[in-house]
């Protein structure tokens, strides 16, 4: 099963997951929601956040069924801000994320006395995109980005070979994530040095299906998402290499979790509310299957598995909450 597709079929932004549709839930169920008995567990997982990561979390869920058919996991994708926003408002038990949590956002849950814990889930590269027809733009440089994407460029970096005098003179047409989303924060830092700095006069969205609808239907398009979105849709866009300093490096598995793929290789996170572990056994168990089945879970969803040191690191942080 793949769960690009299943996004790209049309599921709404609250996807219910599994082969059965499984009833979302309007809010955080009561503390200690949840059944164990007869042997059996049931209750609601509440899980919200990064677009990114929801492939992730849904591809747990969907393999979780198995293992617990009464249990309804619901994933809803209002970017990784918006998950924090409600997760540190005791909405969700889970909060999906492609980046850390920021201290506004720590002071928030601190404010509402939200504990959680984070773990490293997955790992993802950043690609930079293209559209098929484009031929010239096989490698750019991390300074050749900046001239693209910076906030200088607004207005005035309108066409190709204003990037580099080799390339033609073809209009650009910007795509990428929106403001909302931790791919933004991730790749405005990265390429531009300051998380939020980018010319505004591009097509955003929270929505990665958008990017890839965009650079596939314009020639001169270029746009940034998840490589996960380059694997599962090659016919529509191709990624570039990217130059970190050190020579051109494809995106790929390999080189995410080697480390060459700089500075466009990431983790992806989730943060669970520690009371919702400590108090719905659902949600412990959900939680503690996914994290076990990580690399069948990246597999399935598209993504880079965990290194030994990374897996052992969130098993230790799961014993610290059992």
């Amino acid at each position: 099963m793949s769960y690009r597709s299943l996004k790209l079929a049309g599921l709404s932004a609250t996807v219910a997951v599994g082969a059965l549709l499984l009833t979302a839930c309007g809010g955080q169920p009561a503390a200690g929601e949840g059944s164990t008995e007869g042997g059996g567990i049931s209750g609601s997982v509440v899980a919200d956040g990064s677009s990114t990561v929801a492939p992730l979390t849904e591809a747990a869920a969907d393999f979780f069924r198995d293992e617990a058919p009464d249990v309804n996991v619901t994933v809803a994708t209002s970017g990784t801000g918006g998950g924090f926003a409600k997760f540190c408002a005791d909405e969700t038990d889970i909060s999906n994320a492609s980046r850390p949590i920021k201290d506004e956002e720590i002071a928030l849950c601190e404010d509402a006395g939200i504990e959680y814990t984070e773990i490293v889930i997955a790992n993802d590269g950043l690609s930079v995109v293209v559209n098929p027809e484009n031929d010239f733009a096989q490698c750019l440089t991390v300074e050749q980005l900046n001239t693209i994407w910076g906030p200088d460029a607004e207005g005035t970096v309108t066409s190709w070979n204003q990037v580099d005098s080799s390339f033609p003179d073809l209009p650009l047409a910007l795509f990428g994530a929106g403001t909302d989303s931790g791919t933004f924060d991730y790749f405005t830092d990265a390429i531009n040095g300051e998380e939020g700095a980018i010319r505004t006069d591009y097509s955003p969205s929270e929505d990665d299906n958008i990017t890839v609808q965009g650079v596939s239907g314009d020639e001169g398009a270029i746009g940034f998402l998840g490589l996960s979105y380059v694997e599962e849709n090659p016919d529509a866009m191709k990624a570039v290499e990217v130059d970190g300093g050190a020579g051109c490096v494809a995106p790929s598995a390999e080189t995410v979790q080697d480390g060459t793929y700089t500075p466009l290789g990431r983790p992806l996170f989730i943060y669970v509310n520690n009371a919702s572990y400590a108090e719905k056994p659902q949600v412990k168990a959900f939680v503690d299957f996914y994290v076990e089945s990580e690399a069948e879970v990246a597999e399935a969803a598209l993504f880079i598995g965990l290194t030994e040191e990374q897996k052992a690191t969130a098993q230790d942080e799961l014993a610290t909450l059992g």
